[in-house]
């Protein structure tokens, strides 16, 4: 699959970015996704920021990431967070609620977990700025879900589903140990179903969240550059 302009640019600005502190690589789906991330405050960022559109669904996500990240030594310190929106499979959640992966898995029956660790200065940055926030797995899938999938999906341990983080991640991983993150806001709901984004009022809701937290992710990235004890 041929990889879009988004990822040409995003390899790009990597390479550009190589020296000092590594820079955080923020990848998501839709352009109204990357609009809301690129339009966000990044006056707190310790070190470069690159915002990648890899496209709908895992394959191209996939073929984004490993296009992006392809310069090993080069972009092997680069952090990665899968962001954007997500369905909410709990009832009771709202649009504009977060969430923040334990870990992720694709929509393989068979697919390995991939772990989102070191997720406390994520959560502590969202809940100081009032927001509501749920933790556990994060559920790939190829295709839209709906009604009685979701309620599938929730039976068998998941907090919410996307097309992409699973796939995100486990290309950004398959070469070590890099940090990444997975962390979405949630556009619709069980009570709160949606059938456009940007349409309806929760989908707004969503957007300005979105593009509300982009701190919180220089929070993140801010500990991973911290020196270990």
């Amino acid at each position: 699959m041929p990889v879009s302009r988004s990822a040409k640019a995003a390899r790009e600005g990597l390479r550009a970015r190589s020296d000092g502190s590594p820079p955080l690589l923020l990848a998501c789906a839709l352009g109204i996704e990357r609009f809301a991330l690129r339009g966000g405050d990044h006056s707190g960022a310790p070190a470069p920021v690159v915002t990648l559109r890899t496209g709908m669904g895992p394959r191209a996500a996939t073929d984004a990431v490993r296009h992006v990240l392809g310069d090993g030594p080069a972009t092997a310190r680069v952090p990665v967070v899968a962001t954007g929106f997500c369905a909410g499979l709990v009832p009771g959640m709202r649009p504009g609620d977060v969430v923040v992966a334990d870990a992720a898995r694709g929509h393989l029956p068979d697919g390995p977990d991939v772990p989102c660790s070191g997720n406390g200065p994520l959560l502590r940055a969202l809940e100081e700025r009032g927001m509501t926030v749920h933790t556990g797995l994060l559920r790939g899938s190829d295709h839209v879900v709906r009604g009685a999938e979701r309620a599938g999906l929730r039976a068998a341990g998941a907090v919410a589903v996307d097309m992409e983080s699973a796939a995100t991640l486990a290309a950004a991983t398959r070469d070590g140990g890099r940090p990444v993150a997975a962390v979405r806001v949630i556009v619709d709901a069980p009570e709160h179903e949606l059938v456009r984004i940007g349409t309806l009022r929760g989908g707004m809701s969503a957007f300005r969240v979105l593009r509300s937290i982009l701190p919180v992710f220089f929070e993140w990235h801010r500990s991973l550059l911290l020196p270990r004890r």
